[in-house]
């Protein structure tokens, strides 16, 4: 057998986006020179790595040869053992037609104008967040602003009290990042277990409320549903909720960190953005390609295939990593200068096709809003410590921004 092109342990290795954040050159010389390569590494179950933007795409929509039940993220094997099947059953983990049914329950919640009715909602969150921090002048930007806006929106939506957000944020740093010193309750498995089993607890308690007496949340919708005419079985609806509480928190909110530190590391867009408001839709945008927060997902081959001579086996799994593609110079001009102004912005950071984030218009519109009080409440901002990353492959996080910050 021929050898196999190899990638490095450095794109899979907590320790790597925790410490120095994404390998971008790495990932350049891969995109180069082996754009399929094969990583084998301790800790994590081999894959091929997939890092151009057309390959990314081509494999997204072809659900039938590249499969998500068996494995969407590639996962530490001290998380879960070789084999096991992840203990949630969600869209995700979905193929067509299943995928299809049960992502239709939610799908009108979530177009362009659907989500629009939110927006007041949104405003008033982020208003609320720059009312409690008026008169400072040292903050930590995560903790204090672009972590409370996505958990008290998403929250909120799906009928949870406020005085019950601050245990859902903690639960979504368990879930996305056990493998980070700062959030582990044990071992990896115990904090991703732990974090897990006590969403499902919380969530089995409204979908019981909600029974006896429906409101106008997600919960609410989500109990009434119907899949192939029968209401969602209690397993996928609590999965189903799990998902949408931590990845409508944890991806706006990286964003939001990445995008505000990438507009004070370039100050003269943060004074384009100021003078042209217009700018605020393409500004979101590259903020989303620049930051990329999914940092990969995975599929399974279902059966044999070959991507750029390289033979795939049937059962092999294939892992896209959206921060490279967003970076692809074949993709887009000048890839690695961050422009506010850049348009059209055809990123990945959404994904692709069928599996295509679903809440992606949320997290727009909570981002154009942020930015846009960003923009009329703070004059002026500077970064008084590195920002501390969480150790993990799955989010591209940041635990921590700490900012002197100078009001308008």
């Amino acid at each position: 057998m021929a050898t196999r092109p190899t990638a490095p342990a450095a794109i899979i290795d907590p320790g790597q986006y925790g410490g120095a954040g994404y390998p971008h050159e790495v990932f350049a010389a891969l995109r180069r020179e082996t754009p399929v390569a094969w990583c084998e590494t301790d800790g994590f179950p081999a894959f091929w790595a997939i890092t151009r933007y057309d390959d990314i795409v081509r494999i997204s929509k072809d659900p039938k040869t590249f499969i998500n039940r068996k494995g969407f993220m590639i996962f530490p094997k001290d998380q879960f053992d070789e084999g096991e099947q992840v203990p949630s059953h969600h869209v995700l983990n979905m193929d067509p037609p299943e995928h299809r049914d049960y992502r239709g329950t939610l799908s009108g919640l979530f177009t362009p104008r659907s989500t629009e009715r939110w927006r007041p909602m949104v405003e008033r969150v982020v208003d609320q967040i720059f009312d409690r921090i008026a008169g400072r002048d040292e903050i930590d930007f995560v903790t204090e602003v672009s972590a409370v806006m996505p958990i008290a929106v998403i929250a909120t939506m799906l009928g949870i009290p406020p005085e019950d957000h601050e245990r859902f944020f903690r639960w979504t740093n368990q879930a996305i990042g056990p493998t980070d010193p700062e959030y582990q309750e044990g071992s990896v498995r115990e904090t991703a277990f732990k974090a897990r089993e006590a969403n499902f607890r919380y969530f089995a308690e409204m979908v019981k409320t909600r029974r006896a007496e429906a409101r106008d949340d997600i919960v609410s919708v989500l109990v009434d549903a119907k899949v192939d005419g029968e209401p969602m079985p209690d397993f996928e609806l609590l999965s189903f909720l799990f998902l949408l509480v931590v990845a409508g928190n944890e991806t706006t909110r990286n964003a939001a960190t990445g995008g505000y530190l990438a507009l004070l590391e370039h100050p003269e867009q943060l004074e384009a953005l100021r003078a042209d408001r217009s700018l605020l839709r393409p500004a979101v945008e590259e903020i989303l390609r620049w930051t990329s927060p999914v940092v990969h997902m995975a599929r399974t081959v279902a059966e044999d295939v070959e991507l750029h001579g390289v033979p795939i086996r049937a059962g092999e799994r294939v892992t896209m990593f959206y921060p490279s593609a967003n970076r692809d110079e074949e993709a887009f001009e000048a890839p690695n200068e961050f422009r506010v102004d850049r348009w059209p912005n055809r990123h990945l950071a959404f994904g692709v096709g069928e599996h295509v984030c679903l809440g992606a218009h949320l997290a727009r519109l909570e981002l154009q809003v942020l930015l846009d009080r960003l923009v009329d409440r703070i004059d002026r901002a500077e970064v008084l410590a590195p920002p501390e990353r969480l150790h993990a492959s799955i989010i591209g996080g940041i635990k921590h921004a700490p900012l002197r910050v100078v009001a308008r």
